[in-house]
């Protein structure tokens, strides 16, 4: 569950429903609580890359890269490749998709993959860390856990974006993303199990933090653990739909929990 200041609730317009001090004090003990567990049983975390640790198209949007992928193909005379649906979308990822599913393996998807790779390396330029994201990765590698990326984007991508902000040595050289085989892109956990294979991580032994469903399908299909980050209501309901439980809203408590487990140990 997200975790947010628990105080007096609304329930409708004429509805007042007061919680007492005491039973807040217990729902944010209990929620910690989950939280702890999870990072307790963590000697590998896996990170998606657009959301956990930044937002890649916060300075270049995502829906611009959309239809200059579309108008690209319109150009080529490949219009009737996507439907109307797919063309109104304004996802890149869903333009790669529906053109993959319908040439799978083609040149096409190739020449198609490198461009939204290049737009993607253009947006790692003007990236947005995601609050909190940077002492967490390096507090988590200072305690000795060992730290993977496992995203739907290009792995050039990401790797640029953890040089630019000085993070390569916490995740070298366990980078994985997106390859021209497009139908392992997660849900499919292959870049997942990439991670654990390469590392030698027991996934029980592990946690991946993400924010889709699609994140939390691949944890599923992995057997690895999940804590979801939901920035806002819309990601948050999203993921709840899709079943994920431990969510929270902010990576500032993920950091704080750490930080107190590293102090209690210390000697």
């Amino acid at each position: 569950m997200v975790q947010r200041p628990l105080g007096n609730h609304h329930d409708g317009p004429d509805t007042l429903l007061v919680t007492s001090d005491a039973t807040q004090t217990e729902l944010v003990t209990a929620e910690t609580e989950k939280l702890r567990e999870l990072i307790t049983r963590a000697r590998f975390v896996l990170f998606d890359f657009d959301g956990p640790i930044c937002r890649l198209f916060a300075g270049h949007k995502a829906e611009r890269v959309a239809v200059e992928l579309v108008e690209w193909l319109e150009g080529r005379g490949l219009h009737a490749l996507l439907s109307e649906t797919e063309r109104e979308a304004l996802d890149p990822h869903i333009v790669l998709r529906a053109v993959d599913r319908r040439h799978p393996g083609s040149d096409l998807v190739a020449e198609l993959e490198e461009r939204l790779t290049k737009q993607e390396l253009r947006a790692a330029s003007s990236a947005m860390p995601t609050a909190y994201a940077d002492p967490l990765i390096r507090t988590w590698t200072a305690v000795g856990a060992r730290l993977a990326i496992a995203t739907n984007n290009s792995p050039r991508v990401a790797r640029k974006y953890v040089a630019s902000r000085g993070l390569s040595a916490c995740f070298a050289p366990h980078i994985y993303g997106r390859t021209q085989d497009l139908h392992l892109l997660k849900p499919d956990p292959h870049c997942l199990n990439r991670a654990l294979n390469a590392m030698g991580a027991a996934p029980s032994a592990s946690l991946m933090i993400g924010d889709t469903p699609s994140d939390y399908f691949a944890a599923q299909r992995a057997g690895v653990p999940f804590l979801g980050y939901a920035r806002n209501d819309r990601k948050e309901k999203l993921l709840k739909e899709a079943g994920a439980e431990e969510i929270v809203g902010s990576l500032e408590l993920v950091l704080r929990v750490l930080r107190e487990q590293s102090a209690s140990a210390r000697p």
